[in-house]
């Protein structure tokens, strides 16, 4: 399988910053774990060569025209979006009719096709995602789905596949799309050396916030960020205190306090967050039973695992996987 894979980001007035270089920024990470020269190959397609000025006003330069890239093999066509405030501070997302007719014919000559934040209104004014589950920034969900009929949108998840068609949530969920694309591509492993290397630590599956479990805060000291990194390394084995404290090199007493006062938890809270998390990924992604996910994830019992998801989530797993598991 050639490693050489072509993302052409599309570039237009007005578009968000974050949604054109957040990704970019993933795919070269990739790189930089893999220590190759290829992995992916990002372009910027504008109408013209002319800079390009986003919402921020940082202006930016093309690579392509979208005349030139609809000539070539895309494997992956993300879709940015931009956003107007009307005097009443209500969020609306912009879709040019130019830009809307593009997307449409890119899409054509492309393995797959993902929209960053409120790019999704360009994909469903294109047709692209009829008869499709999507996402969107929860602020113009409403908009998305009063526009589009024909559109199923679910506000909730900060990214959806169906079939060759990804979208994603707001803002920083262009991350996190991303890394869904790196782990298709080049397997969950890789994705989580480069979250790791981003300081996202854990990847995030599809769930939004309101059932995320909160973000760790960073540790300060290279011992405790690495003994963090061996927590994740062995969340399916047994992770006492004291082995914990043996890894590090620290008495038990000594370990709990400075853990504390790194991470904001005690280590037995982070292993249960961690392990939730773990958990959550494999009832998105996969038709494990239950009993596989807890004995995988480190609970040991279906029992351990569904007071984790009431504590940590206000959910079961169950639940959680009715309502998340991917499409496509």
């Amino acid at each position: 399988m050639s490693l050489n894979r072509l993302i052409v980001v599309l570039l237009f007035e007005g578009v968000d910053l974050l949604d054109v270089t957040g990704p970019p920024e993933v795919f070269a990470l990739l790189q930089r774990e893999t220590g190759q020269a290829d992995g992916y190959q990002v372009m910027l397609a504008a109408e013209t060569m002319d800079p390009v000025t986003t919402s921020a006003g940082v202006r930016i330069l093309p690579d392509v025209t979208f005349r030139d890239a609809a000539r070539r093999s895309i494997d992956t066509l993300l879709v940015p979006g931009s956003v107007e405030v009307d005097e009443d501070r209500v969020v609306h997302a912009v879709t040019d009719p130019g830009i809307v007719r593009w997307v449409g014919e890119l899409a054509g000559v492309s393995q797959r096709v993902a929209s960053v934040c409120v790019g999704a209104h360009l994909l469903a004014a294109a047709g692209l995602l009829d008869g499709k589950r999507a996402t969107t920034h929860w602020s113009t969900a409403q908009q998305l789905a009063a526009d589009h009929p024909a559109v199923e949108v679910d506000a909730d998840p900060i990214f959806i596949r169906d079939g060759k068609v990804w979208t994603g949530a707001g803002i920083t969920a262009c991350l996190d799309l991303s890394l869904a694309l790196v782990a298709e591509d080049f397997g969950e492993a890789m994705a989580l050396r480069v979250a790791r290397q981003m300081v996202m630590y854990l990847k995030r599956p599809s769930g939004q916030s309101q059932f995320s479990v909160p973000t760790e805060a960073v540790a300060t000291t290279r011992r405790m960020e690495d003994l963090r990194h061996h927590v994740a390394q062995h969340l399916g084995g047994k992770l006492t205190l004291a082995s914990l404290a043996e890894y590090a090199h620290m008495s038990e007493r000594q370990l709990t306090r400075v853990f504390k006062t790194e991470v904001g938890s005690t280590p037995a809270a982070y292993i249960e967050s961690a392990r939730v998390e773990v958990a959550r990924n494999r009832l998105e992604t996969t038709d494990d039973t239950l009993d596989r996910v807890a004995t995988t994830c480190g609970f040991g019992t279906v029992d351990t695992l569904i007071r984790a998801f009431r504590r940590k989530l206000n959910t079961t797993p169950t639940e959680y996987r009715n309502r998340f598991r991917h499409s496509g």
